[in-house]
Formats: structure tokens, sequence, C-alpha cells
């Protein structure tokens, strides 16, 4: 019985056991009719017969249990067997397991990515309910407080509507202050997330009771461990926030990090006491949109119902509020990627990435099948004796099958292994020192099912190539010379297919690994509005000392000042949110004369920025019509703003800019035109801009520019002993000015890498899979070169026969993989800034790359097929 069929049988027993039951019925009865024969009575021969068999129960349990063990023994021996032949050739085990453990290790990591940011849900109580509430256009993710109560008292889905942001605070504990991360939160955001204390309380809704009411914080797991040396006696305790006193009444649990998977706060405050924090009172202003919101649908409904429902609020909202809400739309999004603002970028891309690291997956099975027949052939003597003595081919190839399998497993091992290294390193890597940014992956449950599929499908291409080879084989034919078992062939096989798929998978990661380092290197050298290199940054939020907005200019002046005194300082200037940085604002504006100022009448919505005089010097940005803003433009004065232009042509077309006047809020007159920037991200289209001057729009907000030819190390010790002077209870961030790109070159920078490691792996791939073809193909017609040698063939054309195939599968591979390159740019300049396949160096070094692979991939085979000895082949034959 074969061992398919044994296998079933282990899980058909009720038709296995019928089945021996009617074999027995069958014994009994012949021997019936045997004892009927010989004279005895019916009753007799039926006694004698039950009597010869015995009971049919017992007969049936030791026929099954025979065939399980046996089953069960055949298979132990197939295992024991194919360990036997891998320890006989360790380097093939080694060389196989590495090869497919590597594409099976960057799968799994790429899945643990994938699964913590798009599969996993927050770890939150009835998180598959539970949804963030975003406005229709792309980005838009936030709400403004009013319409989150509005949203929250009128709508019929949903259970609870909780509101939040994230913002930085000054903590100071009997000394300076220092930054730290926190949510305002809204009284029931614990409660309607199911988040219960490890210490002391939370706050609830019946804390509020009005502005300023609750001054009471919650201390994450972490920050509580790092900053209070996780003392239980820390609840009571009071600490300053901004100059204010916050009483901390508890702790949150240690597995709770907020509702961004990103972002984990040092601690949570009430959203009341923003005004203490911010200095701004934004909770009754509707036109300002900071506030997120998260809800929980009620049990039955869909949110196709839930955002019916929001909709139909921002309607009647934009009727009451035409000023303010007349755009006010509604959708709903999955929380935790800070709306859809990483979730569209991150779905793409880390898809795509997927899609390519099984790629790489198939090109190691594709070399694994490759060692494999390559191997096969190497034992058709020992093949075909054992078939001439009677072996099946079934055996033959169930056991090929076994030795593929036990590799695969001990790969899928080794792959997890590593995988799961790579994972927790990943988990404890923070990659902005000023920023509580997390990447929290771990091989979880279904990272390890993810790990044994794709092991035990990787053992189907291994396992089955050789089939094809052992099903054609000829035994007689095999064992006069130990020739290779199956015939040349001059078509098209799935071999030369599936090793044409592996080039061109890495000539296309080859291009994107090409494109996107030159695309790094071009956003470093870029015109994005201002010049980085040579200037150090000194960033604060003035709040954070106790100054408010209109009380933060004489500080700020005083140290414009004291900083351009420093010897070797070349210009200085502030700005409220840098450009590139992760603040900013924007807002509509209008036309001269636009009576009703609803947001639908707006020309455009604009970034704006309230700047020092000195400041574009102290950036490089260049001014190209007008002045620029000096400390007598202050509150006494007009209100004047400089543009730049994209702004002035959108809103005044090819009319001159300088002199004409527009609304936002106030009439403003244009001073200046400056160039284009960059605001946002690196690959965003030209967007329009404004800069107020300082005096007229004060901010607590400072980013201070300093530009200078000397060391950033010694102009940074120079500007915190003079900062320190000035206000020494005020804490600054200081970092050169490329350092703090860091962030908005960090999508681009992961993607270059991510590409870099993929192209990387399929380039050794497509080496040893070139190599292996070429390798083969000179080891099955080695008979046939010496023959060629021996009536006289040149080199070349002993090199053409040996090498033309795989040369012709590289060449056509890396045509195909170069056309798939320049159409991935297309994809790739979305998230790094001007990635083209177009550019002469790209095509020149992926050629260049692909060159060098054919030609390192085929060197051995090449002597190996130029020193064939034609007399000792022809005395083997």
């Amino acid at each position: 019985m074969s061992i398919l069929r044994r296998i079933l049988n282990l899980f058909s027993r009720t038709k296995l056991g019928q089945e021996i039951d009617a074999e027995l019925r069958s014994h009994i009865e012949m021997r019936i009719e045997d004892n009927l024969a010989a004279g005895m009575s019916s009753g007799e021969a039926r006694r004698d017969a039950l009597h010869r068999f015995g009971n049919p129960t017992v007969i049936d349990e030791r026929v099954t249990a025979m065939d399980a063990s046996l089953g069960l023994e055949n298979f132990a021996f197939d295992i024991r067997y194919g360990l036997r032949q891998l320890r006989r050739t360790p380097g093939f085990a080694l060389t196989a397991i590495l090869t497919l453990a590597l594409g099976v290790g960057v799968n799994l990591v790429v899945f643990g990515v994938l699964n913590a940011l798009l599969l996993r849900p927050l770890n939150v109580a009835g998180a598959d309910r539970l949804f963030q509430i975003v406005q229709k256009p792309q980005g838009y993710n936030s709400q403004s407080y009013p319409d989150y109560l509005d949203y929250r008292a009128r709508n019929a889905t949903f259970r609870d509507l909780a509101a939040y942001r994230l913002t930085m605070s000054g903590m100071s504990i009997g000394g300076a202050a220092e930054k730290r991360w926190n949510y305002e939160v809204s009284g029931n955001y614990f409660d309607m997330l199911g988040v219960q204390p490890q210490l002391g309380r939370l706050f609830h809704a019946t804390d509020e009771r009005g502005p300023n009411s609750a001054p009471f914080l919650v201390l994450s797991d972490a920050f509580w461990h790092s900053r209070f040396n996780a003392d239980p006696l820390v609840v009571g305790k009071t600490v300053d926030l901004n100059k204010h006193p916050f009483t901390v009444i508890g702790v949150a649990p240690k597995t709770f990090h907020g509702t961004e998977l990103f972002f984990w706060p040092d601690f949570w405050i009430p959203i009341v006491n923003e005004q203490q924090i911010d200095g701004y009172n934004f909770l009754e202003k509707r036109f300002n949109h900071g506030t997120n919101v998260l809800g929980t649908l009620k049990p039955g409904v869909t949110p196709r119902q839930a955002v019916d429902d929001l909709n139909s609020i921002a309607h009647r909202l934009a009727q009451e509020n035409p000023s303010t809400d007349d755009t006010l739309s509604a959708r709903l999004v999955k929380p935790g990627l800070m709306g859809d603002l990483l979730t569209g970028p991150a779905r793409p891309f880390l898809t795509g990435i997927m899609v390519l690291a099984l790629l790489v997956l198939l090109a190691a099975c594709v070399n694994l099948a490759s060692i494999f027949a390559a191997r096969t052939a190497d034992r058709a003597r020992e093949l075909a004796i054992r078939l001439s003595i009677g072996s099946t081919r079934w055996r033959i190839l169930r056991q090929l099958f076994t030795e593929a399998v036990l590799v695969s497993i001990a790969a899928g091992g080794v792959g997890t292994l590593m995988a799961t290294v790579l994972l927790g390193s990943l988990s404890r890597w923070q990659p902005f020192a000023e920023f509580p940014i997390r990447v929290t992956v771990v091989a979880d449950t279904r990272v390890y099912l993810i790990a044994l599929l794709l092991s035990l499908a990787s053992a189907l291409l291994p396992g089955l190539i050789p089939a094809r080879q052992v099903w054609r084989t000829h035994a007689m034919q095999a064992m006069k010379s130990g020739a290779p078992i199956a015939g040349i062939s001059h078509r098209l096989t799935l071999r030369d297919l599936l090793l044409g798929l592996q080039i061109t998978l890495c000539a296309l990661l080859v291009t994107a690994s090409l494109v996107s380092l030159r695309g790094m290197e071009r956003s470093l050298h870029a015109p994005i509005g201002f010049v980085p290199q040579g200037a150090m940054l000194a960033e604060a939020d003035m709040n954070m000392a106790g100054y408010s907005d209109s009380s933060a200019l004489p500080v700020q002046r005083r140290i414009i000042e004291a900083a351009g005194r420093i010897p070797g300082v070349t210009a200085v200037g502030t700005i409220a949110d840098i450009p590139l940085g992760t603040g900013g604002s924007s807002t509509p504006v209008y036309r001269e004369g636009t009576a009703d100022q609803r947001t639908s009448n707006s020309v455009m919505a604009v970034r704006y920025y309230s700047i020092s005089p000195g400041y574009f010097k102290a950036a490089e940005t260049r001014l190209l019509a007008g002045r620029d803003v000096t400390w007598q433009d202050d509150a006494s004065t007009p209100k004047v703003a400089l543009v730049n232009q994209t702004f002035a042509r959108r809103m005044f077309g090819d009319t001159p800019a300088v002199g004409r006047n527009f609304l936002q809020g106030d009439l403003l007159e244009v001073i200046g035109v400056v160039e284009d920037g960059k605001y946002e991200t690196l690959t965003e289209d030209p967007a329009p801009a404004m800069f107020f001057p300082l005096a007229q729009r004060t901010e607590a907000d400072t980013a201070l520019v300093v530009r200078s030819p000397l060391p950033p190390a010694e102009i940074a010790a120079a500007l915190n002993a003079v900062l320190g002077g000035v206000d020494s209870s005020l804490p600054f961030t200081l970092h050169s000015w490329p350092d703090a790109l860091a962030l908005v070159l960090f999508p681009a920078r992961v993607a270059t890498v991510a590409l870099g490691v993929m192209g990387l792996l399929a380039a050794l791939l497509a080496v040893t899979g070139v190599f292996g073809m070429a390798a083969y193909s000179v080891s099955r017609r080695l008979k046939e070169f010496g023959i060629r040698v021996a009536l006289g063939s040149r080199r070349t054309q002993l090199m053409r026969a040996a090498l033309l195939r795989p040369l012709l599968l590289l060449f056509s591979g890396s045509l195909l993989g170069l056309f798939l390159g320049v159409l991935a740019s297309g994809l790739l300049a979305h998230l790094i800034y001007q990635a083209t396949s177009r550019d002469p160096l790209v095509l020149a070094g992926a050629v260049a790359t692909m060159m060098l692979v054919g030609m390192v991939a085929t060197w051995i085979p090449a002597r190996r097929a130029l020193a064939v000895n034609p007399a000792q082949l022809l005395r083997e034959e």
C-alpha cells in the first residue's frame, strides 16, 4: 500500500474498516465453501470457519495498526534516508538551506512590518469597531473641537466619540524644563477604549468642568520607569507643565501606548487644559482643525451607515456655520497611522515590497530547484541501478521530495530565527532621538504561520523539477556511463523560464535601487527654497517657560541679538515652524473685496509662517521682488506679508504682486516675493506659501536659524551658552539643519535601504542561478565538448555552445527587468525626490551591474568547458 494511501487511511478509518470487514467476510465464506465440500454440515462448516479466523474486531484492529505503523515506518525511513543523503553532501545542504533561508527570512521581515502596520489592530478593547473620523479630502485627518462636540452630541451610530491631539510640553520637577511629548485627550478617552490603570486612576468625563478645570496627568509605563524609577508613591505628586502645576493621578498599563502605532507619548492630560499647554484656546475655535476624533460603532451599525449619519450632521453644520464648515465632510478610516496620512503611502509601498520579497523567495526556489536538478543528474547511475533492481519511480520521487522538504523546513527554521532577531531589533530601534517614535513589530502567531506556509511551499519547486527528470530516466542508458538522465533540448524549458524571471527580478531591483540612491543624492542637493547646509537650528516652544505668544516677542529679539554677536555668525533669524518640519498650518485666502469669506469662496489654502527680520538671509531664501520684513512691521502698522512665486501666480496672475492686496482675516499688502520651496514633503508639487512679520503675528514657537562657516559643534556650544544666558529655564533643541530634515527624508531612506537589500539579494541569487544553469549545462555536455575538441572545434565555438543559452537568458531577462524598472520609477517618485530611471548614470549602472553578474556567474563554467580533456572523456565512454 502506498505511503499516500496509508496517510489517507489515518484520516478515513470508517471506510478502511468497511474494506477490512468485507475482505474478512469473503475469506470466511470461502472457508465455509471448502468445509461444505469436505462433507461438513452447514452449521459445522460456519463454526469451523469463524473459529479459524478468530474475533473480527481484533483482526480489524491489528490490520489497522499494521497499516498505520507500516506507513509511518516508511515515512520515518524516508526522513532518515534524506538526512543521510544531506549529511553525505554538507556543502550542498548548507548552500541550499542558506539560499532558501534568505528568501524566507526577507519575506518574514517584510510581512512582520506589514502585519504590524496594516493588519494588526490597535491593542484596545473593541478594536474591530474602532474608527477615526477624517474628512473626505485625502490628508485632512483632523476636526475642530466644536465640530467634535457636535458630532458626539448629534450622531445616532456611535457608542461614543473621543478626541485627542499630539503635542509637546515642558515638564519640570524642581529644575529646568524638559521637552516631553504627550496626548491631550477628552475625558472619556480611556473609558471608551476600555483602558484600566495599573496604578492610581485615569481621568473621566466627569473630571471636565470647563477650560483649565482638570490639571491631571496620567503617566505612561515607560516614562514612569525611566523618569520616576517606577515609584509607586508617584500618585499625588505635582509636576509643572509649561509653568502650570499638574497632579499625577495614575499610570497607564504597560501594553497601552496611545492610539497611534508609531507615537508613544510620555503622558496624557485632559484636553480641556490645552490653553495652559499650547498658550492658545482652540476649544471654541471652529476654524481651528487640529483635533483627532475616534469613535466606537454601536452593535449592528455598519461603517457605511455611520458615514451617512456623520455627513448628514456635517451638512447641517455647514448650514449653521457657513464661514467655517461649508466644506465639512466625513469618512472613516482605521486608526493608528495618523488617519490616512501614513496609510496612503505605506499600504502600496509595503504591498509592493512584499511582492518583491515573494519574488526573491521564488528566485531562491529556482536556485534550489537548479541545485537539486544538478544533484539528481550527478546521481544518475545510482538512480538507474535502483530502478533496474526493482525500485519504483514513485519511491525514488518520494525520497527526493522528502529531501526537498527537509531542506525547506531547515531553511524555514533558520529564516524564522533570522527574522525574529531582526524584528526584535526593529522594535527596539528609535530612529529619532527627539521624537518618541517606536516601530513595534514582533513575530506573533500570524508571522509563524506564514513562516510554516512559506517553508512548505518553497519545497514544491525543488521537489518537482527533479521529479520530471526521474520520470524520464532510461535505466539502461544511464547505467552505461552515468550519463545525464535527460536529453538536450533546444526549446525553452520551465527552468529556462524561471531563470529568466529570476534575472528579470534582479534587473528590476537593481534598477530600482540605483534610482533610489540617485534620488536620495539629489534630495540632499536639490533646490528646496532654503539652504540647510551651513546652518544651525535652535528650536523651542516658549510656552514651556511660561511665555505667551505676545510676551515671547521681547525675549525672541534678545535671543536674535545675542546669537548675532557670536563670532563667525553671518546671519540670524527666526521662523515659527521650519519648512519640511513637523509643524506649520494652512489657511484659506481670498481676493480683495470678497465679502462672503466661506472656505468654498477662497482662492486657495496657503501655508503660513511668522518670521523675524534676517530669516531669509539666514535661510538663504532668494528675495525675487520687493523688500524683507523689518521690526517696524508691528501691530501699529498696516498688515503686510511676503508670498512665494506660486502664491503670486495663483492670486494675481501675470500682474506684479508687490503692492497688491489680499484677504486673510484682515487686508494684507504684499511687500515682497520669494522663491518657491518645499514645505511639507520633498515630493510635493509647487505649493503656495506666505510669510508674516513676527511683530505682527507673534508666535511662541521659535526656530532660531544661525548661519556660520564654523563647524557645527563649535556653533552649538556657543549657542548653548548664549541661550542659557537669556533664559536658563527655556529648553532648546540644538542641531544642524540637515539633521533636522532626517524625519522628512526618512521614507526615502527606508525605501532606498529596502530596495538596496532586495537588489543585493536578487543579484546574489541571479549570480548563483546563472552559474547553476551554466555549470549544469557544461556538466551535461562534457562528452560532447570532448568530441568537438577532438574534431578541431575552436575555443570560441566551444564557448558559444557552452554558454549561449544562459547568456541569452541573462540578456533577455535584463532587458525586461530594465524596462520594468523604468515603469516602477513612477511609483518611487511618490517616496523619493526626483526618482527617475531616465538618468544616464542609473541606466549605465544597471547595465554594468548585470554585465558583472554575467561575468561572475559564467567564469567558472567557462573555464571548465575550455579545460575539457577529450582523451580522458572518450576513455570513460
